[in-house]
């Protein structure tokens, strides 16, 4: 789309910022920093704010992801006179959600607060945006952080809302587009299909007079025709294999992720309530896992996370439900399964997490995982409390030392 033109029109700006905002969000980032700055000139050039300092946003997200936040901060904070100047609101409650992570991320809370409580006035009219859930985030974790537990947990909640309806509105929009794709496939086939029957028939009125070389051609075409459909209809069918499991699975660790580990966990709780069944909720988060990723960089941290995962899934069954929740944060849901069970399984879970640091992808470097255990006959089958109550047992689990597997008590509600 940045291609060197000598014309340089509003539209050129419009359309780069549409195409950068594409190759952010799919993860196409070779050469994107250079693309970044090719767009925020040509918006400048044209007196497009708006769309200029849009670019910066997704620059600043993408410096935050790659652990760079120093820069992030400065491309937020010396453009945020010119978004407060536009006054367009999305706009402006991106940067504010985007500066509260990096406050948070540099260990000043009170400046991340602030932001993260802006986003949060200026989204009443849009609840479900990005920025609200990222802004949630923040305030769920610096809650956290400063052992403020009750409006930590009220934080959690807003948070768990409010990204369930943001990632429902991401997979609204990506369903439809995939729906409209497999349609204009199907079109497509049918016209080809269509083209190739005129085609026959066609031939066999032209070739009367040779009938044995037209009844060759007729079985070739036709198989022809046979191996079109059917390559066609295998494509689509994989396609939407593929996305289906896009749509359910964690694109790093090959888990559910947190939307699908959701609705999968309600639906086995309704199942357990039922039929008066045994089940326990565990949650699992990676004790220091954030200086993993500072001191050896964020490629070891994802192998970390898949060895992590692969330690858990040996002592899994198949009807049990595992997800990530964001981030080094994973829960579990184990249906028929007595108390007495879920901790043996948890605490050997927990050893096999600890054994990490010495394979091969990650020698050296220490992993440990606290977990936090609530069941039903505590907690009824509601999946809303049994995750606040297995967040308060691996808050304890984290109090006490790390490393770790805590079980929630009624007394931890006091």
């Amino acid at each position: 789309m940045f291609r060197e033109t000598p014309e340089i029109s509003e539209y050129s700006c419009i359309a780069g910022h549409a195409e950068l905002a594409a190759l952010y969000k799919s993860d196409k980032l070779e050469g994107i920093d250079r693309k970044f700055q090719k767009g925020i000139d040509i918006c400048t050039k044209v007196g497009d704010l708006v769309y200029a300092n849009g670019i910066r946003f997704y620059e600043a997200s993408l410096a935050l992801q790659r652990g760079r936040t120093d820069i992030a901060l400065q491309i937020l904070k010396s453009n945020y006179a010119d978004v407060q100047h536009t006054k367009y609101q999305m706009l402006i409650s991106q940067f504010d959600a985007s500066l509260a992570e990096a406050y948070r991320k540099t260990n000043r809370p009170a400046l991340a607060r602030q932001y993260a409580l802006a986003v949060v006035d200026q989204s009443k009219s849009n609840r479900f945006a990005e920025p609200l859930s990222i802004a949630y985030q923040v305030l769920y974790l610096t809650e956290k952080q400063q052992g403020r537990m009750e409006a930590a947990l009220a934080y959690h909640e807003q948070y768990m809302d409010t990204n369930k309806g943001y990632l429902n509105a991401v997979n609204a929009r990506a369903l439809a587009y995939q729906t409209v794709q497999q349609q204009l496939l199907a079109k497509k086939l049918q016209v080809d299909t269509l083209g190739k029957q005129n085609q026959i028939l066609q031939l066999q009125r032209n070739l009367d007079k040779k009938a044995s070389e037209t009844g060759r051609l007729y079985i070739l075409l036709l198989l022809t025709v046979l191996a079109f459909i059917g390559f066609w209809a295998y494509r689509v069918k994989r396609s939407q294999l593929r996305f289906m499991k896009l749509a359910r699975r964690d694109g790093l660790t090959g888990i559910f992720n947190r939307q699908h580990f959701v609705n999968e966990a309600e639906r086995q709780l309704r199942y357990c309530r039922k039929s008066a069944r045994d089940v326990c909720l565990v949650l699992i988060d990676l004790d220091h896992f954030k200086a993993v990723n500072d001191t050896h960089g964020h490629a070891v941290g994802d192998r970390v996370l898949r060895r992590a995962v692969d330690a858990c899934q040996a002592h899994l069954r198949s009807t049990d439900v595992f997800g990530r929740l964001g981030g080094e944060e994973f829960g579990m849901l184990l249906p028929e399964c007595t108390l007495g069970n879920v901790l043996v399984r948890v605490e050997q879970m927990r050893a096999a997490i600890a054994a990490v640091s010495s394979v091969k992808d990650a020698p050296g470097i220490p992993i440990s995982a606290s977990f936090g255990v609530a069941n039903a006959a505590d907690s009824d089958y509601e999946l809303r409390q049994l995750m606040i109550d297995a967040d308060r047992a691996l808050y304890q689990a984290k109090h006490e030392g790390r490393n770790r597997v805590s079980l929630f008590g009624v007394g931890m509600r006091n």
